[in-house]
């Protein structure tokens, strides 16, 4: 469970062993026990009380800007204790096997895009034959990055990043043409977004950019050592990296809300230039929604976890691997 405070004026409170909610419809006494992450939007408050309890309970706190992305973190000082990982994780950084992982992390990031385009549904001919030719382009893609190497990342990072580009202006042209019209976009923007369909997907890439690196920390990987993404100064640029693999579940969240005409009008605003913006309820709503998603079980490699388990169970298998390069 999540507790997501993102309403103005609402403060969080301890109360003995659980959380007290205050706001203006009232109190609401939650137990600590069961909440994974506690999130805090501009205009709410938290306690120092409140925040010692979340330390004791391992409870992560974040600190959220208005489009989704975390700004701060509060954790326990037993996250990632294991320093052995992260000086393997230097030195990996540096091998061919950086290579090959990142590799195979653009490959399965074009696959998903692949199987989520066939999952389009359409009466149209001519919608179907578009859909099957551009999943041809993109595996043409995934063929250029199997088949290029080098002997650290820096040495393939600029194709891999202009492959991964394309592919990815295919995907959403694609996913566009099958959006209710008041929804179309003519292309990713970010910072800010310049269309109702950009907002939720940055909105929702935040939130699941939040979700990658506190699993990083408590696996005892350092987030801000990157593998492709090594050049931004102070960002997790590792989670960067690994939300790669993950973009698909926002996507077909978000995908879902639009094409059901689920939107209104109060989730969203537009400001000043054209940016915009959502609003409480089309945060709430897409929280809950991609929330739900991420706790449905699916079966990966003859095991059924929820996604965020699998998640999970990637970075802690990732963190294994890169102990071996402590040497």
């Amino acid at each position: 469970m999540e507790l997501i405070l993102n309403t103005y004026g609402v403060s969080l409170n301890r109360d003995n062993e659980g959380f007290v909610i205050t706001s203006t419809d009232g109190r609401q006494r939650i137990p600590a026990e069961g909440i994974k992450s506690i999130q805090i939007s501009r205009g709410a408050q938290i306690t120092s009380d409140a925040v010692m309890l979340a330390v004791e309970r391992e409870i992560e706190i974040l600190f959220m800007d208005r489009a989704g992305n975390p700004i701060g973190r509060v954790w326990s000082p037993r996250y990632g204790s294991i320093s052995t990982i992260r000086k393997g994780q230097l030195n990996f950084t540096f091998t061919h096997d950086a290579v090959d992982w990142i590799k195979g992390v653009i490959m399965q990031k074009m696959e998903n895009q692949q199987a989520l385009m066939l999952l389009l549904q359409t009466d149209d001919e001519a919608h179907e034959v578009l859909v099957q030719k551009n999943i041809r382009r993109i595996e043409d893609y995934r063929s250029k990055v199997n088949s290029i190497d080098g002997e650290v990342v820096s040495d393939v990072a600029p194709s891999l990043r202009g492959w991964e580009g394309q592919a990815s202006k295919i995907y959403f042209a694609t996913l566009n043409r099958f959006l209710p019209e008041e929804y179309r976009f003519e292309q990713r923007t970010q910072h800010p977004a310049t269309d109702v369909a950009n907002a939720f997907l940055n909105y929702g890439y935040g939130i699941l950019y939040s979700k990658i690196e506190g699993v990083l920390i408590k696996a005892g990987i350092d987030p801000y050592v990157g593998i492709m993404h090594r050049d931004d100064y102070n960002r997790p640029v590792l989670v960067y990296d690994i939300i790669e693999l993950y973009r698909i579940w926002v996507d077909y969240v978000v995908f879902t809300l639009l094409a059901h005409n689920t939107i209104s009008d109060e989730f969203y605003s537009v400001r000043d230039g054209g940016s915009f913006w959502l609003e409480p309820l089309g945060r709430r709503v897409l929280i809950q929604s991609l929330n739900d998603y991420l706790e449905e079980t699916i079966e990966k490699d003859g095991t059924v976890r929820s996604r965020m388990t699998h998640l999970m169970l990637y970075v802690q298998e990732f963190a294994q691997k890169l102990k071996q390069f402590d040497k």
